[in-house]
């Protein structure tokens, strides 16, 4: 988005607003670029793959764009705080958008579950942050009973201005390419994103905004040690290197089926190896850095290519929901096998194997 552009619930008012509402809390989100990942895609073997990225927002995630409606309906109805559970990157926008609005960020963590350049955001915007012995769904109950209590405005992905804010996302990509996609492929956690998108590309079919009505297949990827979907069970303790859906029990569960199955889609689960292989491949052939949970989508699709369940001639969106600084113990670093040199030009330049030519 450039700085003459109207804010993202402005630019899809007819869409998202009643009447006479006001949005005067935002932070820039939206208008996320669709990089066309040539390199990424003649290794996977996709001619027209493309990169939603999502960590270009102004938190760094996806989140904002649920978040900046969730605040700004909240603040207008005379929230007196915000709460929600979050492994990390709902915390980190609940809180900004929170202090942007002038109004009290309650936090639930899961111990030891969130990475920590996330926590790092939300402790900076001033959010409270309460650690409980329990996973992500543990916090999640503990939130929604809040919300009933009336103590505060629950901002989690259950609260639906979230998910009507997501939807967006998915206006964007039709507007950029001139219809939807083939498919659109992306990471399932508490499974909203999925939601909002499959609704999102209806809601603009619906709305004459999409020239051809054209929708596409919705494909989901949960890690394999956190998989509930897949497993058709919830899962007590998930496990994997991608936090941000290191989740076991699913808010939007069956709306995520709606969606795989309704636009003829799919939900399944990549090992933690795929997808940290994913984000160092869409780092080193595109430049663009994502945490690892963002990296599912590619990891999946990269599998759905060499089996042939995608055809080269597809577009395919691949939607990295969040900045690869947003987890960075997650990659491993050279720095500690690095061994220091005499610093100068000659042993510089052998170390990088450049060698002056002589005719």
């Amino acid at each position: 988005m450039t700085a003459a552009s109207p804010p993202l619930l402005e630019r899809y008012r007819d869409l998202i607003a009643g009447e006479g509402e006001s949005f005067p809390i935002s932070l820039g989100e939206g208008g996320t670029p669709l990089i066309r990942a040539r390199r990424l895609g003649g290794e996977i073997g996709i001619e027209h793959l493309y990169l939603k990225f999502e960590g270009a927002n102004p938190t760094g995630s996806f989140k904002d764009r649920g978040m900046v409606l969730a605040v700004n309906r909240a603040l207008g109805a005379g929230a007196l705080a915000v709460v929600c559970a979050s492994t990390g990157n709902t915390s980190a926008s609940a809180a900004a958008y929170a202090a942007a609005a002038g109004l009290p960020c309650h936090v639930i963590l899961p111990a030891g579950k969130v990475a920590r350049g996330k926590l790092a955001q939300a402790l900076a915007a001033g959010a409270r942050l309460i650690m409980v012995d329990g996973n992500f769904d543990a916090a999640l109950t503990a939130v929604r009973r809040l919300g009933e209590e009336g103590l505060a405005v629950v901002v989690n992905s259950i609260n639906p201005d979230r998910l009507t804010g997501q939807q967006t996302a998915a206006f964007e990509i039709v507007d950029a390419l001139g219809t939807a996609p083939d498919a659109l492929a992306l990471p399932v956690g508490n499974a909203g994103n999925i939601t909002a998108y499959w609704r999102g590309f209806r809601a603009y079919a619906d709305a004459g905004r999409t020239p051809d009505g054209k929708l596409p297949r919705m494909l989901g990827f949960q890690a394999e040690g956190a998989a509930p979907i897949v497993r058709g069970e919830p899962i007590e303790a998930p496990e994997t290197v991608a936090t941000a859906i290191r989740i076991g029990n699913p808010a939007s569960w069956q709306w995520a089926v709606e969606a795989r199955d309704q636009s003829g889609g799919l939900i399944e689960a990549v090992s933690d190896e795929e997808i940290l292989d994913a984000q160092r491949l869409i780092v080193r052939l595109e430049g663009v850095f994502c945490e690892p949970a963002s990296a599912a989508g590619v990891a999946g699709v990269r599998r759905l290519a060499a089996e042939r369940r995608i055809g080269p001639g597809e577009t395919v969106v691949c939607v990295l929901t969040g900045h690869g600084l947003k987890d960075p113990d997650a990659v491993q670093a050279e720095e500690g096998s690095l061994t220091p040199i005499p610093p100068d030009l000659g042993a510089i330049r052998d170390a990088m194997q450049l060698y002056v030519r002589r005719e």
